[in-house]
């Protein structure tokens, strides 16, 4: 299921299920970089607080709810990432989610909402900056992205290499093309046991992390692999595990193996194309990528590359079309 491309002057609707802000002018910020753009933002319940999560777990997926069919709303983009949204999974009415199909966009935390979304109505959704994130004026590149992302019905082509740091890594040979499913690898793990756990079978697997060091990444990958996850995947691309060098920790046991070492341990006799280092997730610039869509990694080119329109037309196109033909 495809939602229709943000036009320009949409709304742009914010939930927030996960952790809460931490300054009133992030929220602000984002709010002003939207409307600098042409658009207009309509606030959920974003300034609700309760410790480390934004309000009451059943006053958020309300939220969500309402913003999803509300008709004014063209996009959902949440407040930020954090902790809270796996409590969030269950409340959510996805019927109505799946009659009122619209671009979402969160990323870290809100991979529990991006898994779920998907089993239940295998709606498009997209691994993307908050509101917050929009506010960052160091991120410009980042906002970027996820405009053009959220406005564009024709395929999105390769994914670029980061901005401040261009290599990208492989790990065996070929290409392989298939849907891409994803996200925060400490979510994807948090969905095992679940009526909506992750489904890997025939995909390519896109995962990234941040505070994760390799004895972290290696423990979530053998579960994965314990629980049969990892058998029928088509290939993998691995975004950026920032802020996760091992050699800055004080004991050396837990410096002898390197984030790369595990992914060669873990991965390759899977023997699938894998991909490494890519823009995607928790480090200095962000690019938005949709997830549930055909995508190709090639090893050998390294690249990741999306061939499937993740978004219809948008609706203010489709009518001047129309109105060009009669």
């Amino acid at each position: 299921m495809k939602a229709n491309a943000l036009a320009p002057g949409g709304t742009i609707g914010v939930p927030a299920p996960s952790s809460p802000f931490e300054e009133r002018s992030e929220i602000d910020r984002g709010v002003r970089w939207w409307e600098s753009r042409g658009y207009n933002v309509k606030l959920g319940a974003v300034y609700a607080q309760d410790d480390y999560v934004a309000g009451d777990p059943a006053a958020r997926a309300r939220d969500i709810d309402a913003l999803f069919a509300d008709p004014e709303v063209d996009v959902v983009q949440v407040l930020r990432g954090g902790y809270g949204a796996s409590q969030v999974v269950p409340l959510l009415d996805y019927d109505l989610i799946a009659q009122n199909p619209k671009p979402f966009i969160g990323y870290s935390d809100i991979t529990a909402l991006h898994v779920a979304i998907r089993q239940r109505t295998e709606l498009v959704t997209f691994y993307g900056p908050g509101l917050t994130g929009m506010g960052n004026p160091k991120k410009e590149w980042t906002k970027e992205r996820a405009l053009h992302t959220l406005s564009s019905s024709e395929p999105l082509g390769a994914v670029p290499a980061r901005p401040e740091d261009p290599y990208v890594g492989a790990i065996g040979t070929g290409r392989a093309t298939a849907k891409l499913v994803g996200g925060c690898l400490w979510l994807l793990r948090e969905t095992l046991a679940t009526p909506w756990e992750l489904e890997l079978d025939d995909v390519i697997l896109f995962f990234e992390d941040v505070h994760c060091p390799p004895w972290h990444v290696d423990g979530m990958l053998t579960q994965l692999r314990n629980a049969g996850k990892l058998e029928r995947v088509r290939g993998i691309a691995i975004g950026e595990f920032a802020e996760s060098d091992p050699t800055k920790d004080q004991s050396p046991w837990l410096r002898s193996k390197s984030l790369e070492d595990v992914f060669h341990e873990q991965l390759e006799p899977l023997g699938v194309p894998i991909v490494f280092n890519l823009p995607l997730g928790h480090g200095e610039q962000i690019c938005t990528i949709p997830l549930g869509v055909t995508a190709t990694v090639d090893a050998d080119a390294r690249t990741l590359t999306f061939g499937e329109a993740a978004l219809e037309p948008s609706r203010a196109r489709v009518e001047e079309e129309a109105e060009l033909r009669s």
